[in-house]
């Protein structure tokens, strides 16, 4: 029987619809829902004090905002605190850029992989998809690959199945934004944690949005953040 999973959300400014996306993965084998409040403007509040009122939802708060990773690490370090009542969690974008399908396809894989870290991988062949997401993309796994002898279709997709097992050094990886996607990766490929691969649906991206958290940032800066942590690991080896 699958036991618990907490799916965590890492919040910036989210829009209204987060409401019903949280009711809509309370409908699925999730048992819990986790936010992070990441130092959201106050004009948002009103949508994290629906969030409060929903069952199984829980709002966790930054009081400024730190970043994705470190707001992944928040999120973390809450669901070790709740020893033993979940088998592990599912990170998911808090703005709509993972459907409910390709949350669920996740989900039934983890049946199948009980442990370490499950990515949904997506097509950069799809419509939605740019030249630049699509290159910046290919670049990024390609460098990844050349650091890391490890060939992955997507470094930095925000939607992981995580087993509980793997939480307690997670939390020791370093990185409070973006580039912590990637060393976590680093960091369990180091440890010979098992990664598997999911192919989900078409990558959507909203025309003329602005995605604070988005997967898809300037892969330059992705790139050297990469190879900074490959020239100087420190943290990453722990």
């Amino acid at each position: 029987m699958m036991k618990n999973i907490a799916a965590i959300i890492p919040a910036y400014n989210p829009q209204q619809s987060l409401i019903t996306y949280v009711h809509q993965l309370l409908a699925t084998t999730i048992s819990r829902v986790i936010i992070v409040n990441d130092g959201s403007d106050q004009k948002y509040a009103d949508v994290f004090e629906e969030l409060k009122k929903i069952d199984c939802c829980l709002v966790l708060e930054h009081g400024n905002n730190i970043g994705k990773g470190g707001a992944l690490k928040t999120a973390f370090a809450y669901v070790m605190e709740q020893r033993g009542m979940f088998q592990g969690v599912i990170t998911v974008g808090a703005h709509r850029q993972h459907t409910l399908q390709d949350v669920k396809l996740v989900l039934t894989m983890t049946k199948v992989f009980s442990e370490g870290i499950v990515l949904g991988v997506r097509n950069f062949h799809s419509s939605d998809s740019t030249f630049l997401s699509y290159w910046g993309n290919r670049a990024t796994s390609l460098f990844f690959e050349i650091l890391y002898h490890k060939k992955l279709m997507d470094t930095q997709t925000g939607l992981r199945f995580i087993s509980i097992k793997e939480l307690p050094w997670l939390i020791n990886v370093n990185g409070e934004r973006y580039d912590y996607d990637t060393n976590m990766l680093v960091a369990a490929l180091i440890r010979k944690c098992p990664i598997f691969e999911v192919e989900i649906g078409q990558l959507r991206i909203k025309k003329n949005t602005v995605i604070q958290y988005d997967e898809i940032t300037n892969a330059g800066s992705i790139i050297a953040k990469m190879l900074m942590n490959y020239l100087n690991p420190r943290k990453n080896n722990e």
